[in-house]
């Protein structure tokens, strides 16, 4: 049986944490290809440092000559970017700072097996959804993510003028008979642009927007607050600390409540399963849930390189399962298409929705007029009890 009573963390980390940026960057540049054709193919890496952005990879169109006029626009795209997410430092700033692009045409052996609608690489992925939230998320990352969402939303309003752009957040939550009760420790640590403003200064303002976000239940006399526990944070961003594409991954899905296959999300195009596989598991899983098949389950998935099929379907209830493994599996496979294709029609993935995802989380959110985080739907539920 699974353990009951214990203390579980996770962490978020803001739009203008470095990985973040990049992850930002390179899904923008997927974004602006999507609406340049739909088809288009993408895997796009970003690296930020002080002063400079290099972006690189390999992107496809139909026609190759429109590639170059493409790539005169990156620029425009990364300080776009960097623009919307507030940074103006001395050693960083989006109108001054190097963009330097190495994008490249698709290899031909990469393209011959997508073109075959096989997988665009081998891979496992995984989705999870558990109901102790309504979003069927594991709550420390979800709250985690709302945290810094709020702290964003009062920077850009300009009702926190003092605060910058990079922050991370941490929550610990201990949990009685499985569901989560008290936070037993919580991290804040923001960015701030007066040198002269101490970690009670930095509490001071984020404390309210930490209270606002969290059931009032949860915190009581017996939790710890970390804010700023270092002191001073005025350099952030890349000029802090360097930037990559893909290195959030567990702050991207579950906050390591459940296993990940180790493939990022942001700058691939949904034929890469990487992504759009992931993307499909957490549909999968969310709707078992919400089917009410079971409390808790893990999906996992597996795809070789130019083959279409998924090699396995694999479905974990932990215990808490309406019905055997064996037959949500079965399920699975009779009511959804599971090649990349099928993902991709299903899911509608095949548009210019993938930047918002690159922030505070690729799960968790409401699904939008515009299929964005389409993936978050739970219109399999009748379909599922049906078939089980």
């Amino acid at each position: 049986m699974a353990r009951q009573n214990y203390v579980f963390t996770s962490e978020s980390v803001s739009e203008g944490h470095p990985d973040k940026l990049c992850d930002q960057i390179s899904d923008a540049v997927l974004d602006a290809l999507l609406a340049e054709e739909e088809g288009a193919r993408v895997a796009c890496e970003t690296f930020a440092t002080s002063d400079l952005v290099v972006v690189g990879g390999e992107i496809g169109l139909s026609d190759p000559g429109r590639l170059s006029k493409f790539n005169d626009h990156i620029p425009e795209i990364a300080r776009g970017v960097i623009r919307d997410i507030g940074y103006e430092q001395e050693r960083f700033h989006w109108n001054s700072c190097k963009v330097l692009n190495f994008l490249h045409e698709q290899s031909a052996h990469i393209a011959q097996g997508v073109d075959r609608d096989g997988a665009g690489d081998q891979g496992i992925m995984f989705g999870y959804a558990i109901d102790e939230t309504p979003e069927l998320m594991p709550a420390p990352i979800l709250y985690s993510h709302a945290i810094l969402r709020r702290l964003a939303e009062a920077r850009r309003s300009g009702a926190e003028p003092s605060l910058g752009p990079d922050a991370k957040s941490q929550l610990s939550l201990r949990y009685e008979d499985g569901r989560p009760v008290e936070v037993s420790q919580i991290v804040v640590s923001h960015q701030h642009k007066d040198p002269a403003q101490t970690s009670a200064d930095i509490r001071a303002i984020v404390e309210p927007y930490v209270r606002e976000v969290l059931p009032e239940s949860w915190l009581t006399e017996a939790t710890e607050w970390h804010i700023n526990p270092t002191g001073t944070f005025v350099i952030g961003g890349p000029d802090g600390d360097a930037g990559l594409t893909g290195r959030k991954i567990i702050v991207d899905t579950y906050g390591g409540a459940a296993p990940h296959g180790g493939g990022a999300f942001s700058g691939k195009d949904p034929t890469k399963v990487d992504r759009s596989a992931a993307y499909a598991a957490r549909y999968l899983a969310k709707n078992v849930v919400a089917a009410g098949l079971a409390r808790r389950c893990v999906i996992q998935l597996s795809y070789a390189i130019g083959v279409a099929r998924p090699l396995s379907i694999y479905a974990d209830t932990f215990g808490t399962g309406a019905v055997p493994e064996a037959e949500i599996e079965r399920a699975i496979a009779e009511v959804m298409d599971l090649t990349p294709r099928g993902i991709r029609n299903t899911l509608q993935l095949n548009r210019p929705i993938y930047r918002r995802t690159a922030a505070y989380g690729h799960f968790g959110r409401a699904p939008e007029a515009d299929g964005g985080f389409s993936w978050e739907r739970t219109d399999l539920t009748e379909a599922l009890k049906k078939a089980v």
